[in-house]
């Protein structure tokens, strides 16, 4: 399971952030300003890129917490593919420049979980939700509401990473996955459920309301 003590540098990103430093800090001994200048723009962008930052999470269990920062594309009455039922459906795109750990919506157990392969289409599209590789997880709250959480792999993203599996216990807030370089998190919700955002907003995993359950 993904609880450790914060890092602050998402661990994912440990590997790239040694690289790129290294790299740096060699180019401004043995080599050019220009080499130097090129490498260190690059080890700042890998350091914002896998920034991992502690989020103090809403109390109210009825919230609907957002998996993922970035911007809000979709708040749309929808067919969940998954669970194959009409759902309210959200959509957050993250771009290179948000943090890109994804978080527990909500309490619950992981009733089940799937992978799908798929195209690399932009992630801000519509399309990408169903053509796009992708990894989904059913969650079932304490009151027996069903909500469908999936990652989605964008342009860039090219790879998915999920901790949890079916069986496992999830506390709203907490982190379950990392998508690499840009990507989008998709949410389908009970339709009972009262939208708090809209096309636009800029939301924060783990702290931003998307929903409140009726």
């Amino acid at each position: 399971m993904p609880n450790y003590p914060h890092p602050i540098i998402a661990r994912e990103g440990w590997l790239f952030v040694a690289v790129t430093l290294s790299a740096a800090v060699a180019t401004s001994v043995w080599a050019s300003w220009p080499w130097a200048l090129l490498c260190w723009t690059a080890a700042l962008f890998v350091l914002q890129f896998f920034r991992d930052p502690p989020r103090e999470i809403p109390s109210d269990l009825t919230a609907i917490l957002s998996p993922a920062d970035g911007r809000v594309v979709t708040v749309e009455r929808a067919e969940d593919p998954f669970l194959k039922r009409d759902a309210l459906k959200f959509s957050v795109f993250m771009n290179v420049f948000n943090v890109h750990s994804n978080r527990s919506p909500v309490d619950g157990e992981v009733r089940e979980a799937w992978y799908h392969a798929g195209k690399f289409v932009n992630a801000a599209l519509s399309k990408a939700s169903v053509e796009n590789e992708r990894n989904a997880l059913w969650i079932r709250m304490k009151d027996g509401s069903d909500i469908t959480c999936v990652q989605v792999a964008g342009l860039i993203a090219r790879r998915i990473l999920c901790y949890v599996k079916g069986g496992d216990l999830l506390s709203r807030g907490q982190r379950f996955g990392f998508i690499r370089f840009g990507s989008r998190v998709d949410l389908y919700l009970p339709l009972s459920a009262v939208p708090k955002v809209s096309v636009g907003d800029k939301v924060y995993a783990a702290k931003t309301v998307l929903a409140q359950l009726g």
